[in-house]
């Protein structure tokens, strides 16, 4: 599906998981395994914009059906959607890698597990262009998943193998939270906070959580502190960043 960048008028576009799933994160299943973690991340997300001004210029890059988008236009702030596989009224499609916005255009960006499904090697060209239409002083806000989480690295130590967050077809781009990090910074973000989602214990997380997420969402809630003060093992990461200066870049 070639990318447009008008919005949709009636019934939505759909590519990609959309058109086999339909209108997925709007419709949750809370028997979805990754539900849990789609809520907290959610939360956090919230509270952070909450902290912007009112009539903020946001976009949201890989907002898929555009449920924040929907949410956020309700509490004053100016939010623009855009997705490659997805175009409806309230979401226009478009490449990441080629936003159609000019320079400094956004107060802030969201980028929410859209990261990792680029190439390794389109990761560092998404970030030039967030940033190339971000506002000196805006903030970005990231979540990405971290292959370093805390059943990956016991499977790792005991079956040889890793545990993905997604199929590595799907997950192309999946990297452990240190990579991620350091990919900020040398794209010239300063990262001012980080938060963990998702502490994924051997056994108890993939056995008991991930079987039945609607019966112990408590659970997984419960254990949300530990992800915040271990965030190299939770499965999520949200990174609160500014733009600073570039590594290398004359002061």
């Amino acid at each position: 599906m070639s990318a447009e960048n008008n919005p949709g008028n009636g019934k939505p576009v759909r590519g990609w998981e959309y058109s086999r799933l339909g209108d997925y994160h709007r419709q949750l299943d809370p028997n979805w395994s990754y539900t849990p973690t789609f809520l907290r991340k959610m939360a956090v997300v919230r509270a952070c914009l909450a902290r912007l001004p009112r009539e903020s210029r946001v976009l949201d890059v890989g907002c898929g059906e555009g449920v924040l988008v929907e949410e956020l236009r309700g509490t004053g702030l100016d939010v623009t959607g855009i997705d490659l596989n997805y175009r409806s009224d309230h979401v226009i499609q478009g490449d990441l890698l080629a936003l159609p916005f000019a320079d400094a255009s956004f107060d802030a960006i969201v980028l929410l597990d859209v990261f990792e499904h680029l190439a390794f090697a389109d990761q560092p060209r998404a970030l030039a262009e967030i940033r190339r239409v971000l506002k000196p002083g805006g903030r970005f806000v990231a979540s990405i998943p971290n292959l370093a989480h805390a059943n990956s690295r016991a499977s790792l130590l005991i079956r040889g193998r890793l545990d993905r967050s997604d199929h590595e077809f799907n997950h192309v781009g999946e990297r452990p939270r240190w990579e991620n990090a350091a990919l900020l910074r040398e794209a010239g973000f300063t990262i001012e906070r980080e938060t963990g989602v998702t502490l994924t214990l051997p056994l108890l997380y993939r056995q008991v959580i991930c079987r039945n997420p609607a019966r112990w969402r408590g659970l997984h809630d419960a254990l949300e502190p530990f992800a915040r003060l271990a965030p190299g093992l939770a499965l999520l990461n949200i990174f609160e960043c500014r733009p600073g200066i570039l590594p290398g870049a004359a002061a």
